[in-house]
């Protein structure tokens, strides 16, 4: 057994050994070495040691590995194996964890070193890397408050660690509220509407939990995506659909899981740390580094589509109004927020004379996975092999040589190499399918960022992953996937492959180290390669026939694509702007109802309901769940929609499978992560800047 096995930074991780006992000795080992690494920088200020870039700012980039490491591995845990003593562990250590870092650039004789180097004429003789290197690694101080009095700087730290604490309970309470709530339905007439994937899937969980058996059946749903969204948009019953919409609005707001003091108190939180950096709020705090550049652009970006979408998505709800009122012979009138998304999809039905149903055959887990991987040999020059993988649940079983071990039985394990190289640039994982241990959405992780080949040393590969809740097998079936499912797939190997396929000597510039508003380019991009033809016929096979997927199957999917677009993009977009406003106006919020602000601020983003909706802030992961995290950035979707539209159009133009096209693609962007400003990137791809127009008229709407 290994002794201090959160330091063992092997390729093949040995997952069963990460146990919640070693991690106190562990971190506390990898925290005494990044603070001694620290010193020794220190300590040239006095040594009179002569300064250069590997003593200075080189071996700060290196003097947090192992905590890097082992910090990494620990949260990545408490996303996919969650146990109270993992949490506990994990709590246990935040704090510190948190003041480390948080005190890097609050450390007087660190700042003073890196200092009087960066401003050394020496620096104008690095390469340009380095250079950038040493102008954004000041920047990064001068954000993080280097240049602070003592006494803001403590206060600074502080803030850090109130911010870890609560952002940390804010996601526990969501997973828990989430985990907590089921329904067992026992009248079949109950769940009318709902397909067979969907009603399969909940007797299948109804049996694994005890609640019934194939002669007895009963179904049972959660609030897990794959589980309740069939339901929001299939089931014929208002009343079980209004059950589940409830129980969902309760999720960060009831009992001991309210989220509703946190999110203020995260808000005042961000708010003190800006003012404290010289920021009139967190947005502008936030940007001031990103392509939008200030708090403002940001909210002006958002709320100028808004402003040309309102009036199509005020038609497209007035529409389905008048269409569930010829339905049903009867007046029209307002909807229930429960019915929104049952009678979207009925319309879309009629109209189209598409269900995603009808895909899913098509898309069977395996399939798409494999065909996503040719995909990226074909275009990007990269072969992907699945190795053989071994959940260990004693960490003293032996590994089988070649096998890398996992963390849960449905976990695989894959080796990327370019083609006609034997040599691995990456290893990752992947994590499909929901339960109650892990946490909800779609993520790509980092576990280790490699180094090319460098002063005669070998290639260091990257380690990474992709995760997701998707639709999983039931019924003896392999798992088949929704259209947007698949998507979902392709976005996250989006994000993969701009890790793995990093060439940047400097780990802090590699993949998705960029800008925020640039890092969801990669990961959008590719789920424009699940609507091309010549790309679909890749991986979109019958699971039992292997038939490639119909064209009249494949029409009628293209033309309800834009279906409801405006709304979907209005529904976006208001995301950005709470959380935009939400930052920015603090002081006019503070205080006040939840619910009536978020009612006030997207009066123009909604349409009336019967039945108000609360606040989705109180389980919105995305911007409270991490002391930054998406908070003022969630914009970056739809900012990055604007690039990935636009730099489509280059494939359209070249051929959506043309290798040159997709080598260009990797070697200006993928590759060069934020060694390079991300602008000139995206113009040495595209040739010019980005055209906004293309995503107007990708979703219709231009």
């Amino acid at each position: 057994m290994l002794s201090h096995p959160f330091l063992d930074q092997r390729d093949d991780i040995r997952w069963s050994t990460l146990k919640p006992e070693f991690v106190l000795e562990d971190i506390n080992i990898a925290l005494e070495t990044a603070r001694k690494n620290i010193d020794q920088i220190v300590a040239l200020g006095t040594s009179g040691d002569e300064l250069n870039y590997e003593n200075t700012f080189g071996a700060l980039e290196a003097a947090g590995d192992d905590l890097g490491w082992a910090w990494g591995l620990l949260s990545h845990l408490t996303s996919v194996c969650d146990s109270e003593s993992m949490r506990e562990a994990h709590g246990g250590m935040l704090p510190a964890v948190t003041e480390f870092y948080s005190g890097i650039a609050l450390n007087d004789g660190l700042w003073s070193v890196l200092k009087k180097y960066g401003e050394s004429p020496a620096v104008r003789e690095l390469t340009e890397i380095q250079q950038r290197h040493v102008q954004e690694t000041i920047e990064d101080f001068l954000e993080s408050g280097a240049d602070l009095s003592t006494e803001k700087k403590t206060r600074l730290m502080e803030l850090e660690s109130e911010l870890a604490e609560a952002t940390k309970t804010f996601s526990e309470n969501v997973l828990d509220a989430t985990n907590a709530w089921e329904l067992v339905v026992e009248d079949e007439s109950e769940i009318a509407g709902l397909s067979k994937t969907a009603r399969d899937a909940a007797l299948e969980s109804a049996i694994q939990k005890g609640f019934a058996t194939k002669e007895d059946p009963k179904w049972r749903f959660t609030l897990h995506m794959p589980s309740f969204f069939p339901v929001m948009e299939q089931a014929e019953s208002d009343s079980l659909r209004e059950t589940i919409w409830r129980a969902m609005s309760e999720v960060g707001q009831i009992d001991d899981k309210d989220n509703t003091e946190l999110v203020w108190e995260i808000l005042r939180l961000r708010k003190e740390k800006a003012a404290l950096l010289g920021m009139d709020h967190f947005a502008d705090f936030t940007t001031s580094r990103r392509m939008a550049k200030t708090g403002a652009t940001a909210l002006n970006f958002v709320d100028d589509l808004a402003g040309r979408l309102m009036q199509p998505y005020q038609d497209e709800m007035k529409s389905l109004e008048e269409y569930r009122a010829t339905k049903l012979d009867a007046d029209s009138e307002l909807f229930e927020p429960w019915q929104v998304t049952y009678w979207a999809e009925r319309r879309r039905r009629d109209e189209f004379a598409f269900d995603d149903e009808d895909t899913r055959p098509y898309f069977s887990v395996d399939r798409v996975i494999q065909g996503m991987f040719d995909l990226a040999e074909r275009i990007f020059g990269a072969k992907i092999e699945e190795v053989p993988s071994v959940f260990v649940e004693n960490d003293g079983d032996e590994v089988p040589d070649g096998a890398f071990e996992v963390w849960h039985p449905e976990v695989k394990t894959y080796v990327l190499r370019d083609v006609g190289d034997d040599e691995i640039r990456g290893i990752f994982y992947s994590d499909w399918h929901p339960r109650e241990s892990k946490r909800g959405g779609a993520w790509m992780n980092t576990l280790r960022t490699g180094m090319p080949p460098k002063d005669g040393h070998a290639r260091i590969p990257h380690i990474g992953l992709i995760c997701g809740n998707m639709s999983p097998a039931v019924d003896g079936k392999p798992a088949l996937l929704t259209h947007s499912e698949v998507e979902t797939v392709f976005h996250e190997f989006g994000h993969l492959i701009h890790h793995l396929f990093g060439e940047v000597p400097l780990k802090s510039f590699n993949g998705i180290s960029v800008p925020w508003d640039f890092v969801e380019l990669p990961s959008q991009i590719m789920e424009n390669f699940c609507w091309d033809r010549e790309s679909l016929d890749l991986f979109a096979q019958h699971y039992e026939t292997g038939e490639v997927l119909p064209e009249d199957l494949f029409n009628r999917m293209l033309s309800a694509r834009n279906y409801m677009a405006a709304s979907t993009f209005i529904r976006q977009l208001a995301h950005g702007k709470i959380d935009l406003e939400m930052h920015m106006d603090y002081d006019e919020f503070k205080g006040r109802d939840l619910d009536e602000v978020d009612r006030e601020l997207l009066v123009d983003y909604r349409v009336p309901m019967k039945t108000q909706t609360p606040s989705m802030l109180r389980k919105f992961t995305h911007l409270f769940a991490h002391p930054t995290g998406y908070a003022c950035g969630y914009y970056s979707y739809k900012w990055a929609e604007v690039l990935d539209a636009d730099a489509f159009t280059r494939f359209e133009k070249e051929g959506v499978l043309n290798p040159e096209v997709g080598m260009a693609f990797r070697q200006t962007i993928l590759s060069k992560g934020n060694s390079m400003d991300v602008a000139q990137s995206y113009r040495n791809f595209m040739g010019r800047d980005p055209d906004p127009e293309a995503l107007l008229l990708r979703d219709g709407l231009a």
